[in-house]
């Protein structure tokens, strides 16, 4: 027997109705608050292009025989590593000596070409992720259970994934490495328009409670009547709130909160209770990732996916007191305020202190580089065939066990990202 709200009304149907009856009453208020810079978030954002670029680069190496590959092999994949286009993958690896080693090796035609191979520092860090990798797969699992049951579908072309591993935490080879470890969760499925897509077989309701509904699982009997919860809000500091603008805030947080992972078709999109279940969405899908953070143009490619209306992604700009918007990197990145106190994540992944780590080292090489503590001469010396044939033949040192040639994950060729529209 369905249980009773004091209304007398089934309690699901009545927190259906109150939606409905808000939004009828509730319509979408036109305010534009201002952007105010945010030095202490705008930190948390400067050089992170480079380190994930370098990450990307230090996993394609490690899991290459003998640990060694000739630069035209990885500038192949410089769109999956994420270099600028005006930026030689050549370039980039010589500023950081404490990562990278350079030496030479003959092609077929007897010339010289750079190979590059990982320090010893670089290969014992990328060990420890590989580890932290395998120790915490069942988490890294639920948060893409969990990316995938936010969406209409359940399905999620590669290329949309492939633009959020790097915050999701997942391996840059996560469709080898651990989606074919799952088979009970996921399956590649082909796309209408021809490409690959993964879908999520089964949903797991224990999942299908968001970060605000845990944190507010203690709320006042009020507010469960209402199905009312509120954001957590901060401001940069000197934001001066209007107070027109404060008061639509204080109404806005008592509108019906709507789960992320149910249906959300009744809801009138012109309306605030609307816009507060895409400011929930997103809520949900930055605590998804590691770092409480992604750039801007990585979620503007899911407004089909996850049925939102035209031009979803304003709700960064009419709510900076939960998102921070830092201009940083010639790019947007939409940072979750909650998610940072000084500068610092309140709640650190294993993965983000390995990834401090590469930073750290990273930044050594480019200070000792400029003093000239790394010549040229002393680390691109000529490696002659047969020594090269012998670290071909080698184990990969990261995984354990062989490889014959390119990874099996190349059954998913290289592509071009979602095209992204202009939505900011």
């Amino acid at each position: 027997m369905a249980t009773r709200s004091v209304s007398g009304w089934p309690r699901g149907c009545y927190n259906v109705i109150v939606a409905y009856n808000y939004q009828q009453k509730c319509s979408l208020v036109n305010l534009k608050l201002k952007w105010v810079k945010d030095r202490t978030l705008d930190s948390v954002v400067v050089g992170q292009n480079e380190l994930k670029a370098a990450c990307m680069l230090v996993a394609m190496i490690a899991k290459e025989p003998g640990g060694c590959r000739a630069v035209y092999h990885l500038a192949r994949k410089r769109r999956q590593i994420g270099l600028p286009f005006d930026l030689k993958l050549s370039t980039f690896v010589r500023r950081y000596p404490t990562v990278f080693e350079q030496f030479y090796a003959r092609d077929s035609g007897g010339t010289p070409v750079p190979w590059y191979r990982l320090t010893t520092e670089a290969q014992c860090l990328q060990q420890q992720l590989v580890e932290v990798l395998k120790r915490d797969e069942a988490d890294l699992v639920d948060r893409l259970c969990k990316f995938l049951m936010l969406t209409r579908d359940k399905i999620l072309p590669l290329q949309t994934i492939d633009q959020l591993k790097w915050d999701l935490g997942l391996p840059y080879d996560y469709h080898e490495s651990l989606i074919p470890h799952h088979p009970d969760k996921f399956a590649f499925v082909p796309l209408p328009d021809d490409r690959v897509g993964l879908k999520l077989l089964k949903c797991d309701e224990s999942l299908a409670v968001s970060q605000l509904q845990l944190v507010n699982s203690r709320q006042r009997d009020e507010d469960k009547e209402n199905n009312s919860l509120a954001f957590p809000i901060s401001f940069t500091r000197g934001f001066g709130l209007k107070r027109k603008c404060m008061k639509w805030l204080e109404e806005w947080q008592k509108l019906p909160y709507t789960s992320p992972y149910i249906d959300a078709s009744h809801l009138d999109p012109r309306t605030d209770v609307s816009e507060k279940r895409i400011v929930g969405v997103f809520h949900e899908l930055l605590h998804l990732t590691v770092q409480k953070k992604t750039e801007r143009k990585n979620v503007s490619n899911l407004r089909k996916p996850l049925a939102m209306p035209q031009k979803f992604t304003k709700v960064f700009e009419r709510h900076p007191g939960i998102f921070y918007i830092s201009m940083k990197g010639n790019t947007q990145t939409v940072v979750l305020r909650e998610g940072y106190v000084g500068g610092e994540l309140i709640n650190k992944h294993p993965l983000v202190k390995i990834r401090e780590k590469f930073s750290s080292i990273m930044k050594k090489g480019v200070v000792d580089r400029s003093r000239g503590l790394y010549k040229a001469a002393a680390n691109d010396k000529l490696v002659c065939g047969d020594e090269l044939s012998k670290l071909h033949d080698q184990k990969v040192w990261v995984d354990g066990h062989g490889s014959d040639g390119e990874s099996e994950w190349e059954m998913f060729p290289e592509y071009n990202s979602d095209e992204v529209v202009n939505e900011i």
